[in-house]
């Protein structure tokens, strides 16, 4: 490109210079040398020489001390817009076809009026259904800025951006099935903005600074209503240092296929696959974790460690559904994860109802359990949702005393109850 040709439009415009990317922030004199320089922000910081400044004149700014050079126009190249690149590659093709001779019985056969029909059925990006944008620096307010003509897009990839702040997309990306936004520094409290997109089945958040997941519209042991569709979730390369971010997932409806190596979670275990049998414990549905399929006798395992590991307590909301899958373990199977005996601190209840008669297996209980979280466990074992329970007891060291438990936020060894004690349950 020539000097005379470089205007101040450019500022903002991608350079590639030697195979490197640029973002072009100056264009212009830098003193004291003669003629017009390009100021550009190169994408990879350790190529440049300073911060936007020179001689102590600040020409532009950079995000990084060492992320500016100067360049001069003939050293960059601006490429063609994407429009123009998509019709070089595509139209030129059509343009070919319309040209050749079609000779039927030795007769050449003439396509009239093709030029129009080729225009009027072919609107851009209107069939678009694989798009990749990736090292292109854009924001996601560009992304949904153009959205609206990638109608039928499904596939749609962005990673090493510029994307910070996610906002949700409004009548647009609604057919998007694989979004890859990999190595943006992704504001994490924005990420539940693209939850509601209705057919997102694969997302991709690797190296994003992503460190906590929330779905707080559902509690533990119930699903979300966001990311409906959501199959595979891709989190390497993240700050993830909490369990109960893993926890999180099980709320998510669809999961099946999880990635999460790198991580400080994972990092600190002294054993990897032990880390794996914890995820695959506390993720009920994974069938691929980490590119690895998850079989069934492994998934067993798993559970069963898992409840010989840890105690009943919010940071394992499964731990009572395994316990009703396998049983309470033995006490010399327990690990020594805690400091308590597990089995020291389970109650086997009979559980006969006043309204129904089939008969009920003695069921494991925690002596600290509050009452509250009692209840919700027998409305799951009753198939009784939304019923009011009242419970009281028959000791049996007591014959023919029974002993209302009326307070829902005491736990159960606060009415002293005892190994082979029968909790009665009555509702109407």
């Amino acid at each position: 490109m020539k000097a005379q040709e470089v205007s101040e439009d450019a500022v903002g415009r991608r350079v590639s210079c030697d195979g490197e990317r640029a973002t072009v922030r100056y264009v212009g004199p830098v003193l004291p040398t003669a003629g017009v320089w390009l100021g550009v922000e190169w994408d990879d910081p350790e190529r440049g020489k300073h911060d936007g400044s020179h001689e102590g004149v600040r020409y532009f700014t950079c995000r990084h001390p060492t992320g500016g050079s100067f360049v001069r126009p003939k050293k960059a190249s601006f490429g063609v817009d994407y429009v123009t690149a998509l019709k070089q590659r595509y139209e030129v093709e059509l343009q070919e076809a319309i040209g050749e001779e079609l000779k039927i019985s030795s007769r050449t056969v003439m396509m009239v009026g093709f030029e129009d029909v080729k225009q009027k059925q072919s609107p851009a990006f209107s069939r678009l259904r694989v798009l990749s944008l990736n090292s292109c620096a854009l924001t996601w307010t560009q992304v949904l800025h153009c959205a609206p003509m990638w109608q039928q897009l499904e596939e749609l990839y962005l990673a090493d951006n510029h994307i910070t702040e996610l906002l949700r997309p409004e009548r647009v990306l609604q057919t998007l099935q694989v979004l890859d936004l990999s190595n943006n520094h992704i504001v994490q409290e924005t990420v539940l903005d693209i939850s509601h997109l209705p057919c997102l089945e694969k997302l991709n958040l690797s190296s994003s600074g992503l460190s906590v997941i929330q779905f707080s519209d559902a509690s533990a042991g119930n699903k979300t209503a966001l990311f409906p569709a959501l199959k595979t979730l891709l989190l390497d390369d993240n700050n993830i240092s909490e369990w109960r971010v893993v926890n999180e997932l099980e709320k998510l409806p669809s999961l099946l296929h999880l990635s999460c190596r790198r991580n400080p979670l994972l990092q600190r275990e002294k054993n990897l696959e032990t880390a794996r049998q914890i995820i695959i414990a506390r993720l009920s549905r994974l069938e691929l974790l980490d590119m690895r399929q998850v079989l069934s006798d492994e998934r067993r395992g798993a559970e069963l460690d898992y409840c010989k590991m840890f105690g009943l307590d919010c940071e394992h909301p499964r731990f009572l559904a395994l316990l009703q899958k396998y049983g309470a373990p033995d006490e010399g199977e327990l690990k020594e994860q805690k400091p308590f005996a597990l089995k020291n601190q389970l109650l086997s209840t009979n559980l006969p109802s006043s309204h129904q008669y089939r008969p009920l297996k003695p069921s494991p209980y925690e002596r600290s359990m509050i009452v509250q979280k009692v209840k919700g466990l027998l409305h799951r074992l009753l198939k009784l949702p939304g019923v009011e329970l009242k419970l009281s007891y028959t000791c049996s060291k007591m014959s023919g005393r029974e002993i209302e438990i009326d307070n829902d936020l005491k736990p159960l060894e606060f009415y002293s109850v005892e190994d082979g004690d029968r909790i009665l349950v009555r509702w109407s």
